[in-house]
């Protein structure tokens, strides 16, 4: 059962005033935890990116209450926006749009959209109530790493970069918000999560899938991401246990993420079955690679999951965590063992 907590009016009112002071707040959502800085304040804004070490480039999600302070942040607001913000809001949807005038470029990364979520975790919505604004929130880790799902973990990457790291419990869901962007009458989905195609397909009767040349940059899309310290590769599901037995075999230390128990015991194999729910498997994603990736392990095998849409957002973070990029090759190579 996930444990999901309310702060106590004291840890909110401090939260609050670092914010307004400029200093960085970590936070609980359904989705993962939040890196939040007051988004009308560039200086604080900047932290987030340099406690992260992450890219300028790279545009945050602007987290409301509800989308009442919709006309702060964007210039207009589609009504493909406004049917997708009925149907999924407060929750996992992060939608693109016109940004206002008055927003800063760092926290679009110098482009003319920005992203905007109303979260439904209730310490989040307690925390943005409270503020009164927006709050500029990428995850609470270093980036291109696995992001947190537990308060703990938020702890372990970023130490004392956050003023305060409000406890909210697991996160529910475990992986990052769906993204979409509104393009005229058009909407386009540029990363899966909890919120499907097929759901938004359902309130909006059309989707444009994926990414062109023109959309806008957004989180997570870079090839290499949500990645762990050890080397990760992906297996097809019927090979998983002779390539542990095989790399076991050379004596080789060797980390598991299954769908299911291994058919036999090897004396150099770490293994977790994380079951073959969907959502199960997605909420804890991110804590069993943390798990292996302490293990002292010298490669993670992860199992090929279903080809099923209920998968696509499990899918798309276990790909970009087997990718290899350096810094000639900005395309990324895919870890998969044959």
């Amino acid at each position: 059962m996930v444990r999901v907590v309310r702060a106590s009016q004291v840890d909110i009112d401090a939260a609050v005033q670092a914010l307004r002071d400029g200093d960085l707040v970590a936070f609980p959502t359904e989705t993962v935890y939040g890196l939040g800085a007051n988004a009308q304040n560039p200086a604080a804004v900047r932290k987030i990116f340099e406690a992260k070490g992450r890219p300028e480039n790279h545009p945050v999600i602007v987290h409301l209450d509800s989308p009442r302070y919709l006309h702060r942040w964007v210039r207009e607001v589609p009504d493909t926006a406004l049917k997708l913000g009925e149907r999924f809001w407060p929750g996992p949807l992060t939608i693109v749009m016109p940004r206002a005038a008055t927003v800063h470029d760092i926290v679009t990364g110098g482009q003319d959209t920005i992203a905007v979520r109303v979260p439904s975790h209730p310490m989040a919505q307690q925390l943005l109530t409270a503020f009164g604004g927006g709050i500029a929130a990428p995850s609470a880790n270093r980036y291109g790493r696995l992001s947190p799902t537990r308060a703990d973990h938020v702890r372990d990457e970023l130490g004392d970069a956050a003023r305060i790291i409000l406890d909210g419990g697991e996160c529910q869901i475990g992986l990052e918000s769906t993204i979409v962007a509104c393009e005229g009458t058009s909407v386009r989905l540029l990363r899966p999560g909890a919120v499907t195609a097929s759901q938004l397909r359902e309130a909006l009767g059309d989707l444009l899938a994926g990414p062109d040349a023109q959309s806008p940059r957004v989180p997570g899309s870079t090839p290499s991401h949500y990645a762990p310290s050890t080397p990760m590769a992906i297996v097809p599901a019927g090979e998983i246990d002779a390539q542990a037995a095989s790399l076991s075999r050379e004596g080789r230390r060797i980390a598991v993420l299954a769908q299911r128990l291994p058919l036999k015991g090897h004396k150099y194999v770490t293994w977790i079955n994380a079951g073959r729910r969907p959502e199960q498997y997605a909420q804890d994603l991110y804590a069993n690679l943390r798990t292996l990736d302490k293990a002292g392990c010298r490669q993670i095998l992860v199992q090929d999951v279903p080809r099923d849409e209920r998968w696509d957002a499990v899918r798309d973070r276990l790909l970009r965590a087997a990718s290899n990029v350096s810094d000639s090759d900005a395309t990324g190579a895919m870890a998969v063992l044959p």
